[in-house]
């Protein structure tokens, strides 16, 4: 994943093949060279682009790693309040309390909406279980409900289903 400074280094690259195609764009013009409106269209994509890369530079694109945490799916999310995830069936009791934290960290946006009844994001775990073939079944193995308006919620509630976890070691052998 790039970092700031890599586009703040690539803004300041940008920045100065800009100026060499505004130079040479003002030489088509004065020249009247029959490239000079490319030459222009060409200069204004540069200052596009520069512009673009520049607010890259200014904010950090960091993303928290929560250690213990396993790869999860997003299956479902309203956009909202509610969203729930898919986790592999060998997850055990810590695993899955560090991917419901890192789930909650990377799903957390300003942009979501809440009520006044419910300010909160609540995000679900689950997993696909087999009792008998050609039968799936969802089996929720927990859930973390957090702040929907404070990125750094030291009150996240997370819930572990014990009991569904003993289930889920039941029908994987």
């Amino acid at each position: 994943m790039f970092s700031t400074d890599d586009f703040a280094r690539y803004t300041q690259w940008s920045g100065i093949a800009t100026l060499i195609f505004a130079f040479i764009t003002l030489l088509g013009f004065i020249f009247k060279w029959g490239i000079r409106f490319r030459l222009a269209g060409a200069t204004g994509f540069m200052l596009v682009l520069t512009g673009g890369l520049f607010p890259l530079s200014l904010t950090p694109l960091t993303r928290t790693v929560i250690p213990g945490a396993v790869h999860y799916k997003l299956v479902f999310d309203n956009g909202s309040s509610q969203a729930v995830i898919a986790t592999p069936p060998q997850i055990t009791s810590s695993e899955l309390d560090a991917t419901l934290r890192q789930a909650a960290s990377d799903l957390f946006s300003y942009g979501r909406l809440g009520t006044r009844q419910d300010n909160q994001l609540t995000i679900r775990a689950r997993s696909i279980v087999h009792p008998e073939p050609g039968l799936s079944v969802p089996l929720y193995l927990g859930q973390v409900k957090r702040s929907l308006s404070d990125r750094d919620d030291s009150g996240m509630q997370i819930d572990i289903y014990e009991d569904n976890l003993e289930k889920l070691s039941t029908f994987e052998s």
